[in-house]
Parts: structure tokens; C-alpha cells; sequence
């Protein structure tokens, strides 16, 4: 990505799908279906020691096949296809070039992304996600040092949901935070603390913080299982060096976010009570709220999407259906024990598959700029509205671009900019 230079305001303007997130106007994005990745880890000492053989078999680079070793269960084999499935010996650093980082490096090009590991407890996500973190993260970094014709500032936050409940892992304080709801901004945790990255190692010891405070306990499952929910947030903003400071700079401002769920359990497999039941209970009903946005995002644009049913799907709504590419792992034991589990797994990423999100790139400019933008953009549907059209159309053409022309009205009030004055200068400039 080079600098954007020269009369900026008119170079965005040609620049294809992309959206001013500080006012003023958006482009149409890019629709791209959420990417859905399988990794299948080996069989854990536990597996192999009570005899349990592998039933899934990766039988090329985007087909997995269920083959039962049992005779006295003649089940059919049954094949899921993906974008892409990782048999049990490929490492984590393959996983992400061939699976993850195109859509996890969408930030650095000013578009949000999001990986996330889905997948029942003990099944690696947490290894998975750990190792696709660091891959993204020294890949940033790599194209930061390769571009000094931009200078870019990191930042840095770090969530966690544990039953139901959201809390800052940057924070040495156990206080629960809000969610809240913006026109401009969406859902967004309140009072979060946002780190400004001095460089690689400054965010290794934050992630380290963050795995320090995370919720984790013991099942018989998992020695070291996740009980939360994590939500890693890397906001990356960047600007042409020979524009800073001056009234026609622009800015892109994009986040990738590291999402790694905890793994949906069994009481009965896990052999939970207590603290760990009513944690296992948590996990479940909020994987349950997700699986079912999945499914109705699948269905298409004409149902309700439930996405205020769990706090997990409201933090997660922009990278399930909205401005942002997505990258899902579904991680799957191989073991007979755990066969109705992965299937469930498998499932959620076939309804995934389907779901289409609207990537746009996010541009912030400065005021200036910005009132050049939006004089542009009131001419044009002045423009279109003058333009002969069918009577059957016109009604819902004029109800769509005075809903846009208020909009634009509205953002300019919020710049202290006066709308009729910048309609006229817009017809008749």
C-alpha cells in the first residue's frame, strides 16, 4: 500500500469500495463470505491410552470425512467441505499462511478483520489462536518496517466475557464494564483501556498480562481450560508521512481482533460441579446465541438476527455481518468420545460458510477534506434526484436520497458546519 498523496479528496473519491468512517459518505464495500478453516489436532495421551482411535480423516486440502472403526456401527461416511482443512501433523504457522493471513493482514490496507477459533474444549484453540496471533503480529510489524513512506501508530486492548460478564484484561481491577450502543460507533465497552504500542516486545509483555488475568481451570477434559471468552483488539492506524499536519491528510484506521472462545462442554464428559458447572453452563448458552446468529445470518437478509441475545454476539456483530473480513478456525478432536461434539463443529462452520459480511475500507479525513467530500456527495444526489425516472421508482428513490442527504446534514451539524450553506456551495460550486 503506497501513500496517498496529491489532491487527496480527489484520488478517495476513485478509489473503489471504500468508506469515510468520520463523516461524510461511504462507498458500497466489498461483500466476501466469512472464510472457515478445520484443524484437527492429534490424539492426546488420555486418547491414546484409553484406546480410542481416530474417526476423522482429512481426506485432501478442503474435505473432512467421518469413517466409523466400529463394526457394530455401520455408519455412512459423511464428508463437510471447507476453504481449507488441516490435518493433525500441520503445524500452526501453516495454518495461518494458507488459511488466515490475507483476511487477518486486511488491517494494514485500512479494512477491519477478525480471527477466531471455534470448537469443544480440549480441542486447541487456544494454542491455535496463540500462534495466529503472534504469525499477524510479526507480519505487521514486517510491513510497517517496509512501508517508511507511512507512519503508522498500534493499539492495543484486550477483553474477556466471563459468565456473562466483561472485564479488562489490561486492568488490575476486577471491576465489571458496560456495553453500549452508538449510531457512529456501534456496540463498545466502556472504559476500556487502550495501550499506544511502543513496539513488538511492548505488546508480547501485554499479551503475557493478558494470559496472566484470563480465567482458566481444571476439568477432566482439559488441565488448563479457558472459562472466558478473550477478545484481543490490534487497532492500526496509518498516514502518508508528506501529508501530516496538512488540511488535505487522510487516515486509515482499521482493527483486526484475536477472538478465542471457550470450548463448549459436556457436564457429563467434563465431570463439572460447582464453579466449573455453572462457568460450563455460560459457555454453552453464549456459544448456543452465537450458533444461532450464524444459522440466521446463513438464511439471508430477511430475518431477525438476534445478535442481542449473549454480550459475546454484540461485541462480535461488525465481524459476523458487517463492516469487516472474517476468518473462522474450527478446531475438532479426533477421538470417538468426542464424535457428537466435532459434528457440531462442523456444523456451525457449514452455516459460517455462508454468511456474507461488507468490507469496507475505513478512511478518516481531515475537516477540510471531509467538507470538500460531502459538497461532492450532496451535488451528486441532487443530481440524481433531478434525472428522469419511472413513476413507480421515484417515490422510493426520493425516500432513499433524502434519508443519505440527512445523513450528510446530520454530520455536518456534528462539525459545526451550516447544511444549507454547504448544499448551495455543493449546487453551485
Amino acid at each position: 500500500m503506497g501513500a496517498i498523496g496529491g489532491d487527496e479528496s480527489v484520488q478517495w473519491d476513485k478509489m473503489n469500495g471504500a468508506e469515510v468512517v468520520n463523516g461524510g459518505g461511504s462507498g458500497a464495500g466489498s461483500l466476501d463470505r466469512i472464510q472457515v478453516l478445520v484443524r484437527v489436532r492429534p490424539l492426546s495421551d488420555k486418547e491414546i491410552a484409553r484406546g480410542e482411535p481416530a474417526e476423522w480423516e482429512c481426506i485432501n486440502d478442503t474435505t473432512i470425512m467421518f469413517r466409523s472403526t466400529f463394526p457394530d456401527r455401520p455408519t455412512a461416511p459423511t464428508a463437510y467441505t471447507f476453504d481449507r482443512v488441516f490435518h493433525s501433523e500441520c503445524s500452526t504457522k501453516e495454518v495461518y499462511q494458507e488459511g488466515v493471513k490475507e483476511v487477518a493482514l486486511s488491517v494494514v490496507g485500512g479494512i477491519n478483520s477478525s480471527v477466531f477459533a471455534y470448537g469443544q474444549t480440549s480441542s486447541g484453540k487456544t494454542f491455535t489462536m496463540t500462534g495466529v496471533t503472534e504469525c499477524t503480529v510479526a507480519d505487521i510489524y514486517d510491513y510497517i518496517n517496509k512501508h517508511e513512506e507511512r507512519a503508522f501508530v498500534l493499539k492495543f486492548s484486550a477483553i474477556e466475557i466471563y459468565n456473562e460478564v466483561v472485564r479488562d484484561l489490561l486492568s488490575a481491577e476486577n471491576t465489571p464494564l458496560r456495553l453500549w450502543d452508538d449510531a457512529e460507533k456501534g456496540t463498545y465497552v466502556e472504559n476500556l483501556t487502550e495501550v499506544i504500542l511502543r513496539d513488538w516486545n511492548h505488546l508480547k509483555g501485554l499479551i503475557s498480562v493478558c494470559e496472566a488475568q484470563r480465567r482458566t481451570g481444571e476439568t477432566f477434559l482439559n488441565e488448563k481450560s479457558s472459562r472466558s471468552h478473550q477478545i484481543l483488539k490490534l487497532t492500526v492506524e496509518s498516514s502518508a508521512r508528506e501529508f501530516l499536519g496538512k488540511d488535505k491528510s487522510t487516515t486509515l484506521v482499521a482493527s483486526v481482533n484475536f477472538v478465542d472462545l471457550a470450548g463448549s462442554e459436556r457436564a457429563s464428559q467434563a465431570m463439572s460441579a460447582g464453579t466449573r458447572l455453572k462457568e460450563g453452563c455460560h459457555i454453552n448458552k453464549s456459544l448456543l446465541s452465537l450458533g444461532t446468529v450464524i444459522r440466521k445470518l446463513s438464511m439471508g437478509s430477511n430475518v431477525h438476527v438476534p445478535y442481542r441475545d449473549s454480550k459475546l454476539t454484540r461485541i462480535l456483530q461488525p465481524s459476523l455481518g458487517g463492516n469487516a473480513r472474517t476468518a473462522i478456525i474450527c478446531t475438532l478432536s479426533p477421538a470417538t468420545s468426542h464424535i457428537e461434539q466435532s459434528r457440531n463443529t462442523l456444523f456451525f462452520g457449514s452455516c459460517a460458510k455462508d454468511v456474507v459480511t461488507n468490507a469496507q475500507v475505513n478512511v478518516v479525513m481531515s475537516d477540510k477534506t471531509l467538507v470538500k467530500h460531502l459538497q461532492k456527495e450532496v451535488a451528486r444526489l441532487e443530481s440524481e434526484l433531478r434525472q428522469p425516472v419511472s413513476n413507480s421508482s421515484l417515490e422510493a428513490q426520493v425516500k432513499e436520497k433524502d434519508n443519505q442527504i440527512r445523513k450528510i446534514a446530520s454530520l455536518c451539524i456534528s462539525l459545526g458546519i451550516h447544511t444549507d450553506k454547504l448544499i448551495f456551495l455543493s449546487i453551485h460550486s
